[in-house]
């Protein structure tokens, strides 16, 4: 029996004699596309720190907090994770002035020789801490707890103008990093530097009628803010994680009757049952001041600013505003 091939049906033929064995009806696959430089590897501290450099770094570096959202620097215990997260980073951004009391060991075993630390915190003015400085009261509170904020008050970035001072420094050092992305981290901070000051500028508004007021706040974080909107701060304990004394009760009993004191502000990461019970005892109001030593893991960059707002509100609440 004899078959007639159309000159289409020989091409056809011809094409799969030539076709490698096993390799089927499916076209071939196109070649992956060249890898990019791998991306700045950065690592950050507590979460006004991770939200600023977030920000900054949008686009460009690959930022990841060192720290569980819901832990302190207060309270930290070193895990295998964070010493991981140090090995692999490039850069590691941290607050200073002794906040981060637990990380010189963790840096020692880490073994990262090329890891860059920006200090965010590098020449911004500070104000002593409380436990080395008269109180405005005239006491002493010098207390035996064990744990402290050492001779200066940490909490910078409660002040939006040092805050703004911090997002330079940090723009600054990714820079130094990652050069070939200067104009990125420029522009990001410019923007979030915009920000800040239109912050500061409406908190100073919202503030300005209770300048000289006093307020207490559960513990020792506020002077920055205070100092900022010509208010006046004093706490009931050095760090969250103390017990108030008697002495501490007394304290602020006394500073309730003779500055007029007219609410305590609790945090609300910590404020126990003392702290309620003080106020309902001296007939104050308690409002809430965030601190923001820790907060929701999924706080983005606008965290800051819309926290900042809540605690000029809560403050005016509390004067009576």
């Amino acid at each position: 029996r004899r078959f007639l091939l159309l000159p289409g049906t020989m091409a056809l033929l011809l094409l799969a004699a030539c076709r490698p064995p096993g390799s089927g009806s499916a076209p071939s696959a196109s070649p992956a596309p060249p890898e990019g430089p791998r991306r700045l590897r950065v690592v950050t501290t507590v979460l006004p720190i991770t939200l600023f450099t977030r920000a900054v770094a949008s686009g460009c570096a690959a930022v990841e907090p060192l720290l569980p959202s819901d832990v302190g620097p207060h309270d930290v215990q070193t895990s295998p994770s964070q010493l991981a997260r140090l090995r692999d980073a490039d850069v590691l951004v941290i607050n200073g002035l002794g906040l981060e009391t637990f990380l010189d060991k963790l840096i020692a075993a880490a073994g990262q020789p090329r890891l860059r630390v920006i200090d965010a915190s590098r020449g911004i003015p500070t104000l002593a801490s409380s436990k080395d400085t008269p109180s405005q009261d005239g006491e002493d509170h010098d207390h035996d707890h064990g744990h402290d904020h050492g001779a200066v008050n940490p909490h910078v970035w409660l002040d939006p103008q040092r805050a703004a001072r911090q997002v330079a420094t940090i723009r600054d050092g990714l820079v130094a990093a990652d050069p070939p992305c200067r104009q990125r981290y420029s522009a990001n901070a410019a923007a979030l530097l915009a920000e800040l000051g239109r912050l500061d500028a409406d908190l100073a508004r919202q503030l300005a009628p209770y300048a000289g007021r006093a307020f207490v706040a559960f513990h020792d974080t506020a002077p920055y803010f205070a100092e900022r909107y010509r208010l006046r701060a004093h706490f009931l304990v050095d760090v969250p994680e103390e017990n108030p004394s008697p002495a501490d009760l007394q304290r602020v009993a006394r500073l309730v009757r003779d500055a007029d004191l007219r609410a305590l502000l609790a945090e609300p990461q910590a404020a126990g049952r003392s702290f309620q019970s003080l106020a309902r005892d001296l007939g104050l109001k308690v409002a809430v001041f965030d601190p923001m030593e820790t907060g929701p893991a999924a706080a983005t960059p606008g965290h800051y600013a819309e926290t900042m707002r809540r605690n000029g509100n809560e403050l005016v609440r509390a004067f009576g505003g």
